[in-house]
């Protein structure tokens, strides 16, 4: 049984590890992958001591920091069940079965869908939720960008250096992101805002070749644009499906209290995964950090 198992090696996972290392605990990470959203993102202008890194390069520099300790680590391994047992904490993956005597859920979040016609079809096949991992695949070609906060400005900030014309579809009446990102895509020549927009259906043939869009004020004008790629980020959904017994809100996080304790003893959670409102690379970091100070002042407590 180990002392500690953190699910998850995002930026919370991955400062919630290096906590624990330094602890000396015994304790394993089991994550999908390393990096989490941070290795999709463009530009990070807003990580301290960075003034300017991309997502992919600030997650190599966590999974670097990370391994410089030497614990267990489950690559490629996804959770599929966590709940508490008489003694301790029950985790079973696709790969195997683990105990531990608590745990910290930093299992962040996945793509939200825009559950439209086409979408499953034309999934890998145009339709792409990461402009970080995608971009060049759409060189020179027309493309759109569905959403209006800073993951559909960050993907617009990126393929407009890539793509022939970007359309940014947004179902709000305005942009939502910051604006110092607004500010530099109205500078941009290739790209076109199209707000208060709803898309109803996406074609193809082998392959995405236009999107079907109507106002969402309810008119039935449908406007059809020509289009190779289309990039879906209209938010994100919380990892949390497998955590049993936990309570969370509304959208499916996690609840935690200021010491990121959940509902149930022994386990925390931290980062994005959770019901904290600041969805940013920083704060996830900040809250894995507070995890592991925790999980380990609890587990010192035990008998």
């Amino acid at each position: 049984m180990y002392d500690l198992i953190i699910v998850g090696a995002g930026p919370a996972g991955i400062t919630a590890s290096v906590y624990a290392a330094r602890k000396k605990m015994n304790f394993l990470v089991i994550s999908n992958d390393i990096g989490g959203q941070t290795a999709w993102s463009g530009k990070v202008e807003n990580y301290t001591g960075y003034q300017f890194i991309s997502g992919p390069d600030l997650a190599a520099k966590f999974e670097d920091h990370m391994k410089k300790y030497a614990f267990n680590l489950k690559e490629n391994e996804t959770v599929l069940e966590l709940k508490k047992i008489d003694n301790g904490i029950s985790i079973k993956t696709n790969k195997a079965k683990y105990e531990t005597k608590i745990a910290i859920i930093a299992s962040g979040t996945r793509s939200r869908e825009l559950n439209v016609p086409g979408e499953k079809e034309f999934k890998n096949r145009g339709i792409t939720y990461c402009a970080t991992c995608d971009g060049p695949l759409f060189a020179g070609k027309d493309v759109a960008v569905i959403g209006g906060g800073n993951s559909a400005l960050d993907a617009v900030l990126q393929l407009e250096k890539i793509a022939k014309h970007v359309y940014l579809i947004n179902l709000a009446p305005a942009l939502t992101g910051d604006a110092i990102m607004q500010a530099k895509i109205a500078g941009s020549k290739n790209v076109t805002i199209l707000n208060s927009t709803e898309v109803k259906t996406i074609h193809g043939n082998k392959m995405v070749n236009a999107i079907e869009v109507v106002p969402s004020s309810g008119e039935k004008t449908v406007r059809k644009i020509d289009v190779q790629g289309v990039f879906i980020e209209i938010g994100l959904m919380p990892n949390s499906d497998f955590a049993e017994g936990l309570e969370k809100n509304k959208k499916g996080e996690i609840k935690v209290n200021a010491r990121n304790q959940t509902s149930v003893d022994s386990i925390f959670a931290a980062g994005d995964v959770t019901d904290v409102p600041s969805k940013q690379i920083i704060v996830a970091a900040g809250e894995g950090a507070k995890a592991s100070i925790e999980a380990f002042k609890y587990l010192s407590r035990q008998k």
